[in-house]
């Protein structure tokens, strides 16, 4: 059964002489090795690893996490849910909050694998309750400053109402406190993420104590954006993380000191269809419809929408300086800068662009190629 997220993976060829259109190439060495240092970090305080698979959505991507022992994950959508469940996953948390018009496939994902869901409104929870056949867990969504979605942090009463009811519920399993700290993508530093984890967390520790003295257990914590998980040495108070990104890492991750250029383990492939001398341009097929509008600025204060590398016999080589990714339409990207060799000897070639956002060229590109090594 094909599903949404299934791609075509493209064997590795020395010299990339089988890639024709925009794709995304994973070094699987990279990838890896940020893979075992977050579980490194992990087992270090005790707290339970639960990545977020929606960045590389790829059953392959998913052995290697298998491989290392995690056996518990986290997804955006009861599909990428279902697929992964076909692929062998049986404890799967759904971070977005439960769309109710979606019972059936609920019901028939928590008749195979343990299923969480994500609920913050009573009449959420109350629809769950008729119409359940089957246990799952629920975890409730928790603002903790990112003002995305979830019950404030400060809302003690409509807190405590929601879980009581949760544990009324004959189906329902009453998870803990759930919260994602967005807002740490747009700290300008490392100190910035920290104090942001930091706040979330004694947020969610004061309501932890004050639920287990009212409704008589412990809830469990969930936390872990890829930029907390990622700067801090510790999670101590934190039962279990969920950061997604790490494995691929991206400019916006780097940008904000986060990770260093060696991690960052996704670029994407494009051929080069037009130059333009006279105005230091170079015309790639790869838009927004492969790498997304995701903007960041250079150092000039202008927009960029990734940095450019030439393609080598394993992989990428150092971004070439002063070029970037100017302008992106829907199929169209615009290099500009100082191009080195810029002639019609370029048409036809392939060269690299480190995305700004991997998840979203993750998503998008339907074309995959894995390889190993580093430069």
């Amino acid at each position: 059964m094909t599903s949404q997220f299934d791609k075509s993976i493209i064997p590795f060829q020395s010299g990339w002489g089988n890639i024709q259109r925009p794709t995304l190439l994973v070094n699987k060495t990279r990838a890896v090795r940020n893979l075992k240092g977050m579980i490194t970090k992990a087992v270090r305080s005790g707290t339970l690893l639960r990545p977020h698979f929606k960045t590389h959505q790829l059953a392959q991507v998913g052995e290697w996490f298998r491989a290392a022992g995690v056996d518990r994950i986290t997804v955006s959508s009861l599909s990428m849910a279902a697929y992964f469940a076909e692929n062998g996953w049986r404890d799967i948390t759904v971070a977005f909050p439960v769309n109710i018009r979606e019972l059936p496939e609920i019901n028939s994902l928590a008749r195979r694998i343990r299923l969480n869901l994500l609920v913050e409104s009573l009449p959420a929870v109350r629809q769950l309750s008729k119409q359940l056949q089957h246990p799952v867990g629920v975890w409730m969504k928790i603002d903790t400053g990112y003002g995305r979605t979830g019950l404030a942090a400060d809302n003690v009463e409509a807190i405590l109402a929601l879980a009581k009811e949760i544990n009324e519920s004959m189906h329902l399993e009453f998870m803990g406190l759930l919260s994602h700290s967005g807002h740490t993508y747009n700290a300008e530093n490392r100190k910035q993420v920290i104090a942001i984890h930091n706040a979330g967390l004694k947020s969610l520790q004061s309501l932890q104590q004050m639920l287990q003295g009212e409704v008589g257990a412990r809830p469990a914590i969930s936390m872990g954006d890829t930029p907390s998980c990622s700067v801090l040495e510790s999670f101590n108070g934190v039962d279990e993380m969920r950061p997604g990104n790490f494995i691929y890492y991206d400019l916006m991750q780097w940008g904000r000191g986060v990770c260093e250029a060696e991690d960052i383990a996704a670029a994407v492939a494009c051929p080069v269809v037009a130059v333009h001398p006279e105005r230091d341009e170079v015309v790639v097929y790869g838009g927004a419809v492969h790498l997304s509008k995701e903007m960041l600025q250079d150092e000039k204060g202008h927009p960029s929408y990734g940095r450019v590398a030439m393609l080598e016999e394993k992989g990428w080589g150092n971004w070439l300086p002063q070029v970037k990714l100017g302008k992106v339409s829907q199929e169209h990207g615009i290099l500009q800068g100082k191009i080195p060799l810029i002639s019609e000897d370029l048409i036809g070639k392939l060269v690299a662009i480190i995305p700004n956002h991997s998840c979203l060229a993750a998503d998008l590109l339907h074309e995959v190629c894995f390889f190993e090594g580093d430069q």
